[in-house]
């Protein structure tokens, strides 16, 4: 495996800022996830570190050498892409064979047919071995995907939102069977998305991504806890975090310059009938929780509350605030 260090990387299409002075390291070993929309600059940047797109400036080192001057093949990377793209008229074990057995490689059958074995047992595929790819399921054939890129060795792991066209069961399995991989082999790994929860339970780190920019790294926990700005705090959290005038709810006590509040559910207490200063607007019931939708005044919030709770729509409550988020003005963090 290898470390990999993104230097002030820039790039343009046409109008489009697609990147803009983007800087990430990633350490060896290390499991890093890019989360942000739809054409933030996600798949740009792993196109970059491939080689299959050349910054308009900027400095990418794969393991400490710099690899602008080298093609695709000489960077040792293996991507693995939102589809699947597997050989339809090959085999599961003809597939994963294939990155193997290229001339440059100069790999023995012997150590070709011990590497797939080991990875079909790795992602769970090895019963299907000798099937054709087309006879697969959905999340066969991604696990296939995923296999043919862990079988290469290389020193880093590019993954482009691999799992978001399998149903919320086989996301949920393949989530916690990559984050297993990528533990057992060490091996390093960029991995984008826009699903917050793919983030929160396999990330290291999760880099917050919006409009080309890299707008904050850190653990899950501490873009969660210590958001830089309103715009990270509205990445993480479900619900999503409620953002309030600073003069709203009792509770609070705002630093100077505050102009917005941020409160997810743990920043709000409830209490039923004593004080109101809220009502329930109505209840989504989704076993384990409620989410909560409840009306101040003319603001709108939502929040989760034990399902034992004893409450109704159109009941009056009292709603207090407890160490939330405070915004200036341009949306940044004030402590």
């Amino acid at each position: 495996m290898a470390d990999v260090v993104l230097k002030d990387l820039n790039m343009r299409f046409g109008d489009t800022q697609a990147l803009s002075k983007l800087d990430l390291s990633i350490r060896d070993g290390e499991f890093v996830v890019l989360l942000g929309p739809t054409g933030a600059g996600k798949t740009t940047t792993l196109r970059l570190i491939a080689g299959l797109e050349r910054p308009d400036s900027g400095r990418i080192e794969i393991g400490s050498r710099n690899v602008a001057g080298q093609s695709p093949a000489e960077r040792d990377v293996a991507f693995v892409f939102q589809q699947y793209s597997l050989y339809p008229h090959m085999t599961v074990y003809e597939n994963l064979a294939f990155p193997l057995r290229a001339p440059v490689r100069k790999l023995s059958n012997d150590e070709i047919d011990r590497r797939v074995r080991k990875i079909a047992q790795m992602v769970r595929i090895d019963h299907k071995l000798e099937n054709r790819s087309t006879r697969l399921s959905g999340g066969e054939m991604q696990r296939v995907a995923i296999g043919r890129a862990l079988v290469r060795e290389p020193s880093i792991y590019l993954m482009d939102e691999p799992l978001s066209s399998l149903d919320a069961k086989l996301r949920a399995e393949l989530r916690l069977e990559l984050k297993r991989i990528q533990k057992d082999l060490g091996s390093t790994m960029l991995y984008v998305t826009h699903d917050q929860v793919e983030a929160m339970t396999m990330a290291d780190r999760i880099g917050i991504v919006a409009e080309g920019r890299l707008l904050q790294v850190g653990t899950p926990r501490e873009i969660y806890g210590n958001p830089a700005s309103l715009h990270v705090a509205a990445r993480l959290g479900q619900p999503h975090i409620n953002l309030l005038p600073a003069d709203l709810l009792p509770g609070a006590s705002p630093p100077k310059g505050t102009k917005t509040i941020g409160a997810r559910t743990e920043h709000l207490d409830i209490i039923v009938g004593k004080d109101a200063n809220a009502e329930v607007d109505w209840i989504e019931h989704l076993g384990d929780q409620n989410h909560l939708h409840i009306r101040v005044r003319d603001h709108k919030l939502v929040t989760l509350a034990d399902p034992y709770l004893s409450i109704r729509p159109g009941d009056r409550i009292n709603l207090t605030l407890r160490d939330p988020l405070y915004f200036d003005a341009s949306g940044q963090r004030l402590a």
